[in-house]
């Protein structure tokens, strides 16, 4: 799914006809390489804080990439027409100075979109969601892979990262003007996005 995830946000890219685009928090590359395809035109800055990651993304074919720190990114102010953070931000141990930083590489005008888990809003699907995340997902996990406490930590960050109306509202204390957000897969993944104030 998540390949139809990150094509869908790289769509809603592509109706911004950037010029330059930081896709924050790359990891391997996905997100860049499928906004690359929506945007050829487009030059596109791959970061992450992650070395190992950004190699893997090299070898995916991501042609820019920077090492970073979300919470301080060596860019100037206004250098980027988008900015995409796609499952980076729940991770980052600030979410507000995050998104404040990608505020200020942001130019006036210019746009920020966030994909990332969230809780659906319909309460049967929310408490089936939450028996999976938290009581079979960590258990399938550790047969599939051994690595049990990485699913639980995943269970435990998607129920204290803000979602839906909680997100706007982030969003908007850092200066953003938001769009309704849009949730994809029955609500377990929602697209964020907001406009910096001001005209480039």
């Amino acid at each position: 799914m998540d390949f139809l995830w990150r094509a869908k946000m790289s769509r809603l890219v592509a109706e911004c006809s950037p010029k330059q685009v930081l896709d924050l928090a790359t990891g391997s590359g996905d997100l860049a390489l499928a906004i690359k395809k929506t945007c050829p035109a487009a030059r596109i800055t791959a970061a992450d804080f992650c070395l190992p990651m950004l190699e893997q993304a090299r070898r995916k074919g991501v042609e820019k990439l920077v090492q970073a720190d979300g919470l301080a990114l060596p860019f100037s102010d206004g250098a980027f027409d988008v900015i995409t953070v796609a499952f980076g931000l729940r991770n980052m141990a600030d979410w507000k100075v995050a998104i404040l930083e990608m505020n200020r590489v942001l130019r006036k005008g210019g746009t920020l979109f966030i994909l990332d888990f969230s809780l659906p809003e319909w309460q049967p699907l929310l408490s089936f969601y939450r028996l999976y995340l938290h009581h079979v997902l960590p258990h399938l996990a550790h047969w599939a892979t051994q690595h049990k406490e990485a699913y639980e930590y995943l269970g435990g960050s998607i129920e204290t990262f803000p979602s839906g109306l909680k997100m706007n509202a982030l969003l908007s204390a850092c200066g953003f003007t938001c769009r309704v957000p849009r949730p994809l897969t029955l609500g377990v993944v929602s697209i964020y996005s907001g406009s910096k104030a001001g005209k480039s």
